[in-house]
């Protein structure tokens, strides 16, 4: 009898113990309408996490979710960021996400050949930051002036790729991963080109700018360098439609009337390189400006499907502009 009555108290316990076990393991929460948000810090303890995530309602109970982690050794791979539960999850399926770092990512692709308002004006249209404040920041900001990239700011320094955001970032976060990306790509080989070509790294993005915006095939990249060094060797005027059409406000204007028109960028009017970047260009740009093509061109003028013509003298580029005028003349006009 008394066997049968610790047989029975087992059992019950036994039961109990699958009952917990199903309930706080296996079975899923229910469903969470919006997602319930939950931010991992960096450097935070199991524990705080797993009483994060209980609090949340995220899980049923922390010191399962804790036994849990400890037991199949995830706790310690858990990845720091802002992840969104939408619920209906066992305890399983949490950890899941949380070590392989599921969390909530704003993504922003910078291309290359963008400005700074430019850029603004895409960073804001993610809802990440403003985009005056973001662009005040990168013209005059306390990043920017502790770099020394005054008195132009971070014009030619803010890297094109692909970045992922936390959504609480701020606009410092935002400035210092690009800027950060720019000085990766100075490495100590690229210093070292620098220092033989007699440049700076202003000098190395002006030039790299001014290619990125002139050159339409990638290809032609270091024969347009190559071309602009060829004209500063002589002392020649750019003549770089881009430099002219350049505007610290991101103001359009016309290149036709643009080269006319003065200023400190308009490269009709001086010798030598603009005061600074007209625009923030790519990896295959800086290694143009790094690496030109030795050549003897001095001229080169766009042609329909995105390439150029270069030539070697003015006679022989003025006879190129006017074939090109003629081939365009003599297509018949698009069909409306």
């Amino acid at each position: 009898m008394k066997r049968a009555a610790t047989i029975l108290v087992l059992a019950i316990l036994v039961g109990a113990a699958y009952t917990a076990i199903s309930y706080y393991f296996l079975s899923p929460t229910e469903k969470f309408a919006p997602p319930r948000e939950v931010t991992i810090e960096k450097g935070e303890s199991f524990r705080q996490i797993a009483r994060a995530l209980t609090d949340a309602g995220v899980v049923r109970s922390e010191l399962a979710l804790r036994l849990y982690g400890r037991l199949s050794r995830t706790a310690s791979q858990i990845k720091p960021g802002d992840y969104a539960f939408k619920g209906d999850e066992r305890i399983p399926d949490v950890m899941g996400h949380l070590v392989k770092g599921d969390f909530i990512v704003v993504t922003i692709t910078i291309p290359e050949g963008l400005s700074i308002h430019e850029i603004a004006e895409r960073v804001a249209a993610t809802g990440l930051v403003c985009e005056t404040e973001f662009e005040n920041a990168a013209r005059d900001g306390p990043m920017v002036r502790a770099l020394g990239l005054m008195p132009l700011g971070a014009e030619g320094y803010l890297f094109p790729a692909t970045y992922k955001f936390s959504p609480h970032a701020k606009t410092d976060d935002v400035l210092a991963a690009m800027l950060a990306r720019f000085y990766q790509v100075l490495t100590p080989q690229v210093e070292e080109r620098m220092f033989a070509f007699g440049l700076d790294a202003r000098r190395l993005v002006t030039m790299a700018s001014i290619v990125e915006k002139e050159a339409k095939a990638p290809d032609e990249r270091p024969l347009i360098a190559g071309v602009f060094y060829n004209r500063l060797r002589l002392e020649m005027p750019l003549q770089s439609d881009p430099t002219a059409e350049y505007e610290l406000d991101g103001a359009k204007e016309s290149a036709a009337s643009a080269v006319h028109t003065t200023s400190a960028f308009n490269t009709y009017d001086f010798t030598g390189l603009p005061p600074g970047p007209i625009a923030n260009p790519g990896l295959k740009s800086i290694e143009a400006a790094l690496y030109p093509s030795q050549t003897d061109f001095l001229y080169f003028v766009a042609r329909e499907g995105g390439t150029h013509v270069f030539s070697k003298s003015y006679a022989a580029h003025r006879h190129v502009i006017a074939l090109e005028r003629k081939d365009s003349a003599a297509k018949p006009p698009a069909a409306r």
